[in-house]
């Protein structure tokens, strides 16, 4: 498979795990979100699509990086596997969360997240820094909503 293939392939993975968990994002953003409380400092909810969505596709060049690369397959193996973990936790954090409005699962569940997309990052690093860097927005961005997760936790 050449380069250009497996670039589309692994943007197309993260980009779609979202747009699937952005529909329980938007049907609980809609309803549910509206009532409960929530900090002052709770971004605009415009906000989120640009930024998942320009997390998504750096996560799909990180995953690329280190698919194409000449490292051992074992090390690609462990990296890509840690890369599906924490995936899944983001595709079930948004179902958890906005769907069955289980806040305190939700906390325990991106905490999971948190501690996977950290091991990706240095399972990428053994194979390409540029990869590991890719994935720093990410965890920042889910250590963002970890607070803003616990927050709205204890105020509701």
């Amino acid at each position: 498979m050449n380069n250009s293939i497996k670039l589309i392939i692994a943007i197309a993975i993260p980009v779609a795990v979202g747009a699937i968990s952005g529909f329980f994002t938007a049907t609980g953003v809609e309803s549910w979100f509206q009532t409960i409380t929530k900090p002052s400092w709770n971004p605009p909810s415009w906000i989120f699509a640009p930024v998942w969505t320009t997390l998504y596709i750096m996560m799909g060049v990180a995953l690329f990086l280190v698919w194409k690369s000449d490292s051992s397959d074992i090390l690609k193996k462990t990296a890509i596997t840690l890369f599906t973990i924490q995936l899944v936790l983001n595709f079930f954090w948004s179902f958890i969360f906005f769907d069955q409005h289980q806040i305190g699962w939700a906390l325990v569940e991106i905490i999971a997240m948190w501690i996977f997309i950290l091991l990706t990052i240095f399972a990428f690093g053994n194979i390409s820094k540029l990869a590991a860097w890719l994935l720093v927005p990410y965890i920042s961005w889910v250590s963002f909503a970890t607070i803003l997760n616990y927050t709205i936790w204890k105020l509701n």
